[in-house]
């Protein structure tokens, strides 16, 4: 398995829905933290859960941020979460969501606003 990676900023990426099986692999690859923005059971009970990856996560040595925002809309409070998370978490990072677009379009906003 390969990470379809999307890179937003030289220390920042984008993907899709990734399994608790994907955080040793992003490990591997390099990344320090994931920021998972998909809502738990957003599309049915065969989502993997938020402490499901987490727990993947932190056993691969990852720090895990979850910020679940919905794919519509993101609010000043969820872009300023976002903000603080990117200027406070190891780097590089690792956000995803059901297709990437979502975590792309927080992270442009996130950055806009600093």
């Amino acid at each position: 398995m390969s990470l379809p990676l999307q890179a937003l900023s030289p220390d920042v990426c984008a993907a899709p829905q990734l399994t608790p099986e994907a955080m040793a692999e992003a490990a591997r690859a390099g990344f320090k933290s994931v920021i998972n923005n998909r809502p738990d059971f957003e599309h049915g009970p065969d989502q993997p859960t938020s402490a499901s990856i987490e727990a993947a996560a932190r056993a691969a040595g990852l720090e895990y941020a979850f910020l679940p925002v919905s794919g519509a809309y993101q609010s000043p409070e969820e872009v300023a979460r976002c903000a603080e998370l990117l200027r406070t978490l190891p780097r590089p990072v690792l956000m995803f969501c059901r297709s990437g677009a979502r975590s792309s379009r927080l992270y442009a906003l996130a950055t806009a606003a600093d």
